[in-house]
């Protein structure tokens, strides 16, 4: 599900009092902050591009100094607001990764073509791999999104294909008890 524009952050609070905007940070590359000449904001559904006066990141933030928010009171009406770039400025990527933002709504199916879910949120919770979550008939699946299960991605077919034979073994389904050491 491409889009024109890719979210790289979202504004929490005002940073001091010339008009610094402290970001959520929502990419890999955080020195990419630093680099950056202008940004799209998402303002009551339309997006309006901003000039980036200055870029830095510290303790995992992203800290913006936007043209036109000149002290703490402009920076207080931007909280919340959702930055992002386009598709021309973005990182580049490998050849076998994706944005997030492109993979979600994606149908799996298996390697025997069957309809497993729609993937609805893909989680970071560390460096080895990403989750995959999913909306099944059956509930909620999450799988380690690595090459042994995940064979292929699809974007123009908007569909992941998923090892059948490696599912069993890793796929956790939210109706299913973990197991306990008794």
């Amino acid at each position: 599900m491409q889009t024109e524009y890719l979210q790289i952050g979202e504004i929490v609070r005002p940073q001091g009092i010339k008009g610094e905007v402290k970001l959520r940070a929502m990419t890999s590359d955080l020195t990419r902050y630093a680099r950056l000449e202008s940004v799209f904001l998402l303002e009551r559904g339309a997006y309006r591009a901003v000039r980036v006066q200055k870029g830095r990141t510290y303790d995992g933030f992203a800290f913006l100094k936007l043209e036109g928010v000149d002290d703490r009171n402009a920076a207080e009406l931007l909280r919340g607001v959702k930055v992002f770039v386009d598709r021309e400025h973005a990182i580049e990527l490998d050849d076998d990764e994706n944005f997030v933002c492109d993979l979600i709504g994606l149908t799996a199916v298996n390697t025997r073509g069957e309809e497993i879910g729609e993937l609805v949120d893909v989680l970071s919770p560390n460096q080895i791999c990403d989750v995959y979550v999913f909306d099944t008939p059956r509930g909620e699946m999450m799988i380690p999104a690595l090459r042994r299960v995940v064979v292929e991605v699809d974007l123009d077919e908007e569909k992941i294909v998923l090892d059948e034979n490696v599912l069993p073994e890793v796929a956790v389904w939210e109706d299913e008890p973990a197991e306990r050491d008794e």
